[in-house]
């Protein structure tokens, strides 16, 4: 049974009946949807972009195409599939309709874009508000992941290239907020990016952290209690320059490319200079060791305070 609430119907379940349904799973994402308030949120930011007597709400249309990818949707054609159940996912807009809705946005460039960022960024505060003691900042601080991910593409995609692990598709950065140990990423922004695009390029770090901070609540933009980790890759003179940049001052946790200086380093460290090294809930990690190598290698072209951070780590 179905009931019209907002965007989408309202679905429960009742004993009696002899119909069935697929896909029924989705039906918590679509209530998550409606209880977070995401589908009124993104129908009012894209409402420059209805025209007049048009069906399908823009919002519910990006949603729609957002749902089909939990049960497995990889192409806007995917949105086929909540289009099959009416009564649990509501009207869903035509192949043609959704892909014109894409290019009117596309067309539109930043302008659409930041009305479904600032959409995205309310909505979020308001769930991380309702977690309470659950939510990732429960505990004052936030730590934010950036990571390059390799994405195929088996046709010749816009932006598709050969990457540097001699694939063929798309090499986006992507910023997730960590959940800790009993959680996992919640993906926060992604800044796409050719399949060429170098691992190392801090101006795209810059940009994908600048648009991970945005949708964090506004007390976490900056500061120390929000801290910024990548792999080797953000462990780049600019990228560190930026996010220790003063009235920003945000931490960092980055990995750093072993030069054959610090390698040399680390092989004349006593064995009695090295330390267990612990998760960040006080859990040894085992088989992993720091220790304090600031002393030995150059880090005066590093952000003021570097080396009393720095680690080097075994593992």
């Amino acid at each position: 049974m179905s009931k019209r609430i907002g965007l989408y119907p309202r679905v429960r379940v009742e004993g009696g009946g002899s119909g069935a349904v697929s896909q029924a799973g989705a039906v918590l994402l679509v209530e998550t949807v409606r209880k977070v308030g995401l589908d009124t949120a993104l129908s009012a930011a894209l409402a420059p972009w209805r025209k007049p007597r048009t069906v399908h709400d823009p919002g519910k249309v990006l949603l729609d195409v957002a749902l089909a990818m939990a049960p497995g949707g990889d192409c806007l054609a995917d949105v086929a599939m909540l289009r099959a159940e009416p009564d649990v996912f509501g009207p869903a807009a035509s192949d043609p309709t959704v892909s014109r809705l894409i290019g009117t946005l596309a067309s539109a460039g930043p302008k659409a874009l930041t009305a479904i960022r600032t959409a995205r960024a309310e909505v979020r505060s308001r769930v991380w508000e309702l977690a309470g003691e659950n939510s990732p900042a429960a505990g004052g601080s936030v730590i934010v992941d950036i990571d390059g991910v390799l994405v195929l593409a088996h046709s010749e995609k816009q932006d598709a290239t050969a990457t540097w692990k001699k694939s063929f598709g798309h090499h986006p950065l992507v910023a997730f907020v960590d959940h800790g140990p009993a959680g996992s990423g919640e993906p926060v922004a992604t800044l796409l990016r050719p399949g060429n695009a170098g691992s190392n390029t801090a101006a795209d770090h810059i940009t994908t952290a600048q648009l991970a901070l945005a949708q964090l609540p506004k007390h976490l933009r900056r500061g120390r209690q929000t801290l910024i980790r990548t792999d080797s890759a953000g462990g780049t003179h600019a990228f560190l320059d930026w996010l220790f940049k003063p009235g920003r001052w945000l931490s960092y946790s980055v990995g750093m490319t072993v030069t054959d200086a610090i390698h040399q380093a680390v092989l004349k460290i006593p064995k009695k200079a090295w330390t267990p090294a612990y998760d960040a809930d006080g859990t040894e990690r085992p088989g992993a060791w720091v220790t304090e190598i600031t002393d030995m290698p150059d880090l005066s072209t590093w952000p003021k305070g570097t080396g009393e951070r720095r680690r080097s780590r075994l593992s």
